[in-house]
């Protein structure tokens, strides 16, 4: 408890302690140091912020005290220091208007008339020291001889250090920095006012404000012990006293009862101590270990690398070798065809010489021919090394040199790796375009947290179940195939090795109100010839071939024309809708994945699975429009011809996707007519 009885001020034990408005204590002559005077009328700083204050200080704190020793003069007094850096100033003569600070809270009162003597004294805290001193002055030895430790001849009252003389002059020398310290004598008897063994043969306290009165009562508004005279002359008349040593034995079980708290606390601190003292310990040994399983396994990548490095040097070494050896062989070869071609070369020019003509032509064919095969035999290709000086060989060690520059250690055991937070979708980039829908979405980085794919969610677009349309990697994704005029909610969740983690918010998408569509040229037959952005569609083939349009129908009520751009010689087109999986070499709705109305110049036919049903009088030409009503609402297909129904509902009970399909040969050019209303008033 040394740091209890030391003054915040002088940092030497108390004395003659006196207990500030803030609860504080410091040595009376410490208190004389540290008054500052203030002008006239105006407030110390701190007294005026006291509302901000975090203590709860007491009426008396803003009482307007005054020294007994004013001296009228009305400068401020220089400022010095304390040994432990505290401010401090000169005991002098103090102006009327002083105010004194506490140094440890900073909490700033004024002073009365009565000065220092307005503040009580810390009685039970001076008898602490005296008992103290007394204890620590019983043959204290020195504290820094080697061996044999000797009397302490001194102690440092800030270092809180026994010294004998030879110690002290060579660990504590009285200059520099250590000049400001107080060395006193280890067995200094406290002042006789605190060496009274216990409290009982202590003088009884008397009451500050009448010498004469011992306390007899205790007020608890101003929490203040008090006599009889305070409570008849007014001051305390009307607040609420208790008798002294009831409230002295109450405040007793109450500072008993927190003790008991404190010191299970205290408990609890020791034994974390000792935990955490041998943590350290075992600190150590967990370093020294993971240390060397470190090296360990850096050494066995080592290991590893240079096994690999022979493997590769004796690749490296068998190619050289079979390098050399081919050059080699080509070396001696080559020689040895030199040197048969130069021999006959010089035997040719030998027999050149002779002048015998009869015998030169006894041996010139035979020699011709040795000569051109010889030549023959010095082709380009036997005049180029089999192998180059270079080295088919690459290595590619920049990915070994990426992963060891990432060589890190793994997420620790306490860092548990956790599911991914929810994708958040980017609004500006999602849209529709007819009965297609495109999503985006980004996910906000968490450090030790994976992605591994993405989850995508529509509804049925009439705020039904979910149902996954596309997992994977991506964040862009495109859905094809949704209805017309729908709403389809979208969400979207990412999930990893740990699990899937929430939903993003749920963004909504409408499709397109009409279908606006193409001719698609993937699926159409190869005699099939789309212009005009494969709007217009004409045909190679004096036979019928079908094209279907790029829309797929399930749901709802759709309408398109075909505008007749080129009628030659009486043919007769199909059109209607289809499976993506018709025939296209023959007329639409000769197979039973067509439902069609084929026309010529004269008159119509419904067609489904090479049957003919409702004939109807009416053809067409070129500029006629041919409509196709397909009512999945109703399950039923209708035509029109020049905006009028041509014969009646042609065919109903159709369930499943249907795609736009026309079939025509070379005699027919129709242009597609998409995104129209749907007709009114029709005939059933």
């Amino acid at each position: 408890m040394d740091e209890e009885l030391k003054c915040p001020v002088c940092g030497s034990l108390f004395r003659d302690p006196i207990i500030l408005p803030c609860s504080h204590n410091v040595c009376s002559a410490c208190a004389r140091n540290i008054i500052v005077q203030t002008p006239e009328g105006e407030t110390p700083p701190q007294s005026r912020a006291s509302g901000n204050s975090d203590y709860d200080y007491l009426d008396m704190d803003k009482m307007s005290m005054y020294s007994e020793t004013d001296s009228g003069y009305g400068s401020y007094t220089p400022c010095l220091k304390s040994p432990n850096g505290v401010r401090v100033f000169p005991p002098t003569l103090v102006h009327r208007h002083c105010s004194i600070t506490c140094p440890l809270c900073h909490r700033s009162v004024s002073l009365d008339e009565r000065g220092l003597r307005g503040f009580p004294r810390n009685r039970l805290l001076e008898a602490i020291v005296a008992r103290y001193q007394q204890n620590r002055a019983a043959a204290v030895k020195c504290q820094l001889c080697d061996r044999n430790p000797v009397d302490a001849t001194v102690m440092c009252e800030q270092c809180d250090v026994f010294y004998c003389t030879p110690c002290q002059q060579r660990c504590h020398p009285s200059r520099g920095p250590l000049a400001k310290h107080r060395l006193v004598p280890p067995t200094q008897p406290p002042p006789a006012a605190l060496q009274q063994p216990n409290a009982t043969a202590r003088k009884t306290a008397t009451c500050a404000e009448h010498d004469a009165e011992n306390y007899s009562m205790y007020c608890t508004n101003c929490k203040l012990p008090v006599c009889h005279h305070c409570l008849e002359d007014g001051k305390h008349g009307k607040h609420d006293v208790k008798p002294l040593p009831t409230m002295w034995k109450h405040h007793k079980g109450q500072l008993s009862q927190a003790l008991n708290g404190v010191s299970d606390k205290a408990k609890d601190a020791k034994e974390f101590l000792v935990q955490l003292k041998n943590m350290l310990q075992q600190i150590q040994e967990s370093g020294v270990e993971f240390e060397a399983c470190l090296v360990a396994q850096c050494d066995s990548l080592i290991e590893a690398l240079t096994r690999q490095k022979a493997k590769l040097l004796t690749k490296v070494t068998k190619e050289r070798e079979y390098k050399l050896k081919v050059v080699r062989d080509q070396i001696t070869h080559c020689t040895m065809k030199l040197r048969q071609t130069t021999g006959m070369m010089e035997y040719c020019l030998e027999v050149i010489k002779e002048n015998d003509p009869s015998g030169f032509l006894l041996i010139s064919d035979a020699l011709i021919k040795r000569v051109l095969s010889s030549q023959d035999q010095w082709v380009k290709g036997a005049l180029e090394p089999k192998v180059g000086p270079e080295f088919d060989l690459t290595l590619n060690t920049d990915p070994l040199l990426q992963t060891i520059l990432q060589l890190d250690f793994a997420q620790s055991k306490a860092q548990t790796p956790t599911v991914p937070p929810p994708p958040l979708l980017q609004l500006e980039k999602c849209c529709t375009r007819n009965n297609s829908a495109t999503l985006a979405w980004r996910i906000t980085a968490v450090p030790l947290v994976t992605v591994d794919a993405y989850v995508l969610e529509l509804d049925d677009g009439n705020g039904g179940q979910y149902r996954e349309v596309y997992v994977g990697k991506e964040t862009v994704c495109t859905v094809d195939g949704l209805h017309f005029n729908s709403s389809y909610n979208a969400r979207v969740k990412a999930y990893n090795s740990v699990g899937a983690g929430p939903y993003s918010k749920t963004v909504i998408l409408k499709t397109s109100d009409v279908a606006w569509f193409t001719f698609d040229p993937t699926s159409a037959h190869r005699d099939i010839v789309l212009t005009n952005d494969n709007q217009t569609v004409s045909c190679n083939s004096y036979d019928d071939r079908v094209v279907l349009g790029t829309a797929a129908f399930s749901k709802g009520v759709h309408y398109w024309e075909l505008r007749i751009d080129r009628y030659d010689n009486h043919p007769d087109p199909a059109f209607g809708v289809a499976r993506i999986n018709t025939t296209k070499d023959m007329m639409l709705g000769k197979d039973d994945k067509a439902w069609a109305m084929y026309v010529d110049n004269n008159r119509s036919w419904f067609m489904h699975n090479n049957s003919h049903t409702n004939r109807a009088e009416g053809g067409i030409s070129k500029g006629s429009t041919v409509g196709i009503l397909l009512d999945l609402n109703k399950h039923s297909l209708t035509f029109y011809i020049n905006k009028e129904q041509h014969g009646p509902v042609a065919f109903e009970n159709l369930e499943g996707v249907f795609m736009p399909a026309v079939s025509l040969n070379r005699n027919v050019q129709v242009t597609l007519i998409t995104g129209l209303e749907v007709p009114k008033n029709i005939k059933q």
